[in-house]
């Protein structure tokens, strides 16, 4: 096709619709034309007026030439500057849907059937102006494809409603020549048809320069046309036998009985693959059912023990709460005891280490168990103090100090080993120079490096006293006084406003190994652990008596059943009463809370 062409090719008794190749629509509208309106100053001014007047049908009355006021102001439906966006979109939609719509066509040939359309377009979207597909009508039959006439109808979608816009009995022979779109302005609903030799229009038409004057060729003759016309008779009679074959064929082949074994084996094969299809998936849903069942039964029993332990845990949880409030009143009454025993240790060891002041002595100058302690500080007294008294009254605090470490329940940054006046500190925190963290804390005999680690090691006690103050939230003033710090920790310790408990009665249990055997203790053992009782063949550091001393509660039933049996024996034969007897036992070695020191 030459869209470009500045003629067109074909006579206009030449174009048949073989040579259609595609047909446009140009400027879609959906209001039907108007008539222009005229007034009596358009009429025209001959004797002929009446006579125009007459004709009704073609003329529209409108007002007067003679009322020249101007029409009154319209109101603009137009003006959406305080319109909600949702109306903006409602307006904006409804002007879209007024000019677009869906469309099609569909062409029909006069005399072959009306009804049935040749050729049906695809559908176009929402458009205006619709380009639809070229097609090629050279195929059909020779009646058709020859044929000048054609119905064009193009249908319309609106609303979800197809409707017939436009039918027009088109005549091929009387299109008009336009050979190109640019620059044209088209009509309202205006169809555009493409030839094998330009573009068309029903409407318009545009200018094309003549032909140029040449000299006529020669053409085909007449008998040349004649054998073409004959060939092409014969072409269309072995297209109609050809039809009319295979017409009879179709009919044959409709009378005789189907062969429907082929088809029931394909249906059948198809079936059989579908058949096991099924069963492949009854298999699948009888596993994962089996699964599921499974897992169902697992998740029970884990739901019933999970229950089980949740009654235990509630059966639990309700015993114990039963016993939090007995729990607690115990807990507090051990507080308050052990409070009060603290008391009473404090006051004991402040009466056994008693800590006075100096008679006619500078303040805060002390004296432990008689012997003066001066502070750290180098004045007159510290001076004018004994080497041993020094080192004595530094040995008493060291034991005090250390004493109160496991009554107070407080570790010691720094141990002390308590030995009387030659006692020592041991700092294993320190990054020191020296290789030996054992400092005296007695007055040593040596040169200025001696009486530093003395020095030293008498700030360490004062570290360890601060860290005992500190565990009873007390804050100390100056670490150097060393007595006084001290002296305010037990008098704190041994305050109270509730009565100090009693001392329970006791004695160490190896000092009643004799008595015990005497009655009877040894006899009842029977195997020789008796010996380890009163002493017996072992001696002190052997591995008998670590191995005795490792036994304590093998001992003491031992000791219950000598008990028992001496008992019987003072209800049988009057012997001595059963011993700790707080009626007749008057044995009152009170050793309880002094058993560290006892064993170092």
């Amino acid at each position: 096709m030459s869209t470009e062409s500045t003629r067109p090719l074909l006579l206009p008794q030449n174009r048949k619709l073989r040579h259609l190749r595609g047909i446009f629509l140009r400027n879609l509208t959906f209001s039907r034309p108007r008539g222009r309106t005229i007034d009596d100053a358009s009429l025209n001014k001959s004797p002929a007026k009446l006579e125009s007047l007459r004709e009704a049908n073609q003329l529209h009355h409108t007002l007067s030439s003679e009322n020249l006021r101007p029409p009154a102001g319209r109101r603009r439906s137009t003006n959406l500057a305080n319109a909600s966006p949702l109306v903006r979109q409602k307006r904006i939609e409804e002007a879209f849907d007024a000019k677009l719509a869906d469309g099609f066509f569909t062409l029909h040939v006069q005399g072959e059937g009306e009804d049935d359309p040749i050729y049906i377009s695809e559908i176009a979207e929402r458009s205006a102006n619709f380009n639809f597909r070229f097609f090629e009508l050279s195929e059909l039959d020779a009646s058709i494809a020859r044929s000048p006439l054609v119905t064009v109808k193009v249908w319309t979608k609106r609303q979800g409603k197809w409707t017939l816009l436009l039918q027009d009995d088109i005549d091929l022979r009387a299109l008009n020549w336009l050979g190109s779109l640019d620059h044209v302005h088209f009509p309202p609903n205006s169809l555009i048809f493409h030839m094998v030799d330009g573009i068309y229009s029903l409407e318009l038409s545009k200018k094309y320069p003549p032909p140029k004057q040449t000299t006529p060729l020669p053409s085909s003759s007449y008998n040349a046309l004649m054998r073409l016309a004959t060939l092409d008779n014969s072409i269309q009679d072995a297209l109609a036998t050809r039809d009319a074959v295979a017409k009879q064929i179709n009919d044959m082949l409709e009378r005789e009985p189907k062969n429907e074994l082929p088809e029931a084996q394909d249906r059948l094969a198809i079936t059989n693959k579908y058949l096991a299809a099924q069963r492949r998936a009854v298999a699948t849903a009888r596993k994962k059912n089996q699964d599921l069942k499974a897992s169902i039964a697992a998740r029970r029993a884990a739901i019933a023990e999970g229950r089980a332990l949740q009654e235990k845990a509630a059966r639990d949880v309700e015993n114990a709460t039963e016993q939090l409030a007995q729990s607690k009143d115990l807990a507090a009454r051990t507080k308050e005891h052990i409070h009060g025993q603290r008391r009473r240790i404090c006051e004991d060891l402040l009466r056994i280490y008693n800590i006075v002041p100096v008679p006619l002595s500078p303040p805060l100058t002390f004296q432990i168990c008689g012997t003066p302690l001066p502070n750290t500080v180098y004045d007159s007294t510290l001076k004018s103090a004994g080497e041993d008294a020094l080192s004595g009254a530094l040995g008493y605090v060291a034991q005090l100090t250390d004493a109160l470490q496991y009554y107070l329940s407080v570790p010691l940054p720094y141990p002390i080993t308590p030995f009387g006046s030659r006692s020592t500190i041991r700092d294993d925190i320190s990054l020191l120079s020296d290789p030996q963290p054992i400092f005296p804390l007695y007055v040593p005999r040596g040169g200025s490096a001696a009486q530093f680690r003395f020095e030293y090691g008498w700030f360490l006690l004062n570290k360890d006293i601060e860290a005992l103050c500190a565990s009873q939230g007390l804050k100390v003033v100056d670490i150097r006084h060393t007595l006084p710090n001290l002296k305010y920790l037990l008098y704190v310790c041994s305050a109270g406003t509730d009565e100090v408990p009693e001392r329970k009665r006791g004695g160490v249990r190896g000092l009643w190994a004799g008595r015990l055997k005497s009655l009877g203790v040894a006899s009842a053992a029977g195997d020789g652990d008796a010996s380890s009782l009163g002493g017996g063949s072992s001696r002190r550091g052997s591995d008998a008596s670590d191995a005795a001393a490792a036994t304590p509660h093998r001992q003491r039933e031992e000791l219950q059943k000598g008990v028992q049996r001496a008992n019987g024996d003072a209800v049988l034969g009057g012997q001595p009463p059963v011993p700790f007897n707080d009626r007749e036992t008057k044995l009152t070695l009170r050793t309880k809370g002094l058993r560290e020191n006892a064993a170092r």
